[in-house]
């Protein structure tokens, strides 16, 4: 699918995602899990892949599995170094709001909600790639 590089059209992404996996089988936590993963992926695409008023849109791709799901979200806006972002993914850190930094949390909860998580980013076109397998 393709949506408008526009953070309102998350929520088709997600009500796809929810249908998807629920005829897959997927426990009702792990589709929870997908929603709040596959959300960061489309929003970083939107706010950072898809930073002018005439952005590419986003493409969405649900691709079954016999054991899963993979979603693959790709935008075709500035590449980014997604080898540092991933180092500096890490949990909220800190004692009070004042110490918390911008950033990295949805990269670390992409990590920690699927069971595979690929990033590639070349010329202008930047991919993340998203497997959850089924436990239940």
């Amino acid at each position: 699918m393709q949506i408008p590089a526009d953070a309102g059209y998350i929520d088709v992404v997600r009500i796809c995602l929810t249908g998807i996996a629920a005829k897959q089988g997927f426990a009702y936590e792990e589709i929870e899990d997908m929603k709040v993963a596959v959300s960061e992926a489309c929003s970083n695409a939107v706010l950072h892949g898809s930073g002018e008023s005439n952005a590419e849109p986003v493409d969405v791709t649900f691709e079954p599995l016999d054991t899963g799901l993979t979603v693959r979200v790709v935008n075709y806006g500035m590449s980014f170094d997604h080898t540092s972002a991933r180092q500096e993914a890490s949990p909220i850190q800190g004692g009070s709001t004042s110490d918390l930094r911008v950033g990295g949390l949805g990269i670390y909860l992409m990590e920690a909600l699927m069971d595979v998580v690929r990033m590639s980013s070349d010329q202008g076109k930047t991919e993340v790639v998203l497997t959850k397998y089924r436990h239940a």
